[in-house]
């Protein structure tokens, strides 16, 4: 019985992406173990050791904190690892509740600057990483593997750990349930990505709670930001302004003009301070805003990795930029964010947790269109300077009057 439900099951998917006869048969074999053991009884998690499959991206590792941080609260003895590019390794190393963690760099084929020959490149690095994990875990093997990646790849890493239950999502893309031993269902009215990682707690028997949500960046890094600051003459009492002008898409790009004219007014009018983040491949765009300036802002792109980006948001008053990994970094730091959305849905990923604008254009029924390209970028057109700057104003205000926390 248990090979025919198999068949049926593995054979419905397979029609539908015409496998070959070979993925036909690993396939039908890996849905068949995992069948096996999909009525296994809960294990004791007080001395487990959890692997958490979430490589990238950024925005998605920070979802996933609160998590972690639920399950090391919860279980204090548990020991958690987690797979994650190397990009984005700063952000893990330094959060108190990872115990280890399993860097690898496969290039990514969806990014839009990838080339032509990323997916070959991304086949091989993928041999290779599953070899390496292979060999790491037979000698120190995971009892739990949390994979909510959920793709065909992240399942080829979950198999890595022999012996290990594997937790996946049910309505998971790429053929990723043929790899799980337990499926978690995602209700219709859980729309933010954060809150569907947050379904691994229920299903686990932990509960999360605030405390759970918090960005860590080590003593190093805040070392670093305190003599960065001081280098700038920025003091604790000073009000900063965060300004993330970039994305991997760019149909999320604002107008440079349109920051410069933004960042002079916040300086002028509210006497704040302006700090341009972001990576060194972005100086160039950032320095080109810099240049339709009258005031003078603090360029910190490319002068921090994502340990200090993660300390310098937390000494901000406010974030101002786009829907990007940051913007998560701010939110989950606790602090005020306004959001500039066009292409993207911000009830499905954006800030979280924390008070926040979202500005977008109105009467646009392209908004949220998930393009990564586009001729006439309309719904970020329609975003004014004045509508940002009153946004920023009004939540500052805001915050200040509740006795919020803003410097």
């Amino acid at each position: 019985m248990l090979w025919a439900a198999c068949l049926t099951h593995a054979q419905n998917r397979i029609d539908a992406c015409h496998c070959s006869p070979i993925v036909y048969f690993l396939l039908l074999t890996t849905c068949v173990v995992a069948a096996g053991n999909r009525s296994a009884r809960a294990m004791d998690l007080h001395s487990a050791r959890i692997l958490i499959l979430k490589p990238s991206s950024l925005g998605d590792i920070i979802h996933t904190l609160p998590l972690v941080h639920c399950l090391k609260r919860t279980w204090p003895g548990c020991h958690i690892g987690w797979v994650v590019q190397e990009a984005f390794a700063r952000i893990v190393e330094n959060d108190p509740a990872v115990d280890a963690v399993h860097q690898i760099n496969i290039p990514s084929t969806s990014d839009p600057r990838a080339g032509r020959t990323a997916f070959f490149h991304a086949v091989k690095e993928t041999r290779r990483t599953l070899a390496h994990l292979r060999k790491e875990f037979q000698a120190d093997p995971y009892d739990l593997i949390l994979d909510l990646h959920a793709s065909f790849r992240s399942g080829l890493l979950g198999r890595t750990s022999p012996g290990a239950k594997r937790v996946g999502f049910a309505g998971a893309r790429e053929l990723n349930t043929l790899f799980q031993d337990q499926l978690i269902t995602v209700p219709p009215a859980t729309v933010h990505a954060l809150e569907k990682n947050l379904l691994f707690c229920d299903h686990l028997g932990c509960s999360v709670a605030e405390e759970d949500f918090f960005l860590g960046s080590g003593d190093a890094a805040e070392r670093r930001i305190n003599a960065m600051m001081a280098g700038y003459g920025i003091t604790p009492d000073d009000r900063i302004a965060y300004m993330h002008t970039t994305a991997r898409w760019n149909t999320k790009f604002w107008f440079p003009e349109r920051w410069a004219w933004l960042a002079d007014r916040l300086i002028d009018n509210e006497g704040m301070k302006v700090i341009f983040g972001g990576s060194g491949a972005d100086r160039e765009y950032i320095l080109a805003i810099e240049a339709k300036m009258t005031k003078v802002p603090i360029v910190a792109a490319g002068r921090c990795n994502l340990a200090e980006t993660a300390a310098l948001l937390s000494r901000c008053s406010v974030y101002i930029g786009l829907d990007s990994g940051p913007m998560h970094m701010a939110a989950m730091a606790g602090v005020p964010v306004v959001a500039l959305f066009g292409p993207t849905h911000p009830e499905r990923v954006g800030p979280y947790g924390v008070e926040h604008v979202i500005v977008k254009a109105g009467n646009l029924d392209c908004l949220g269109c998930r393009r990564r390209t586009c001729n006439t970028m309309t719904c970020m057109d329609r975003i004014p300077v004045d509508m940002v700057y009153d946004a920023t104003v009004r939540l500052l205000r805001q915050q200040r009057d509740q006795g919020g926390w803003i410097h």
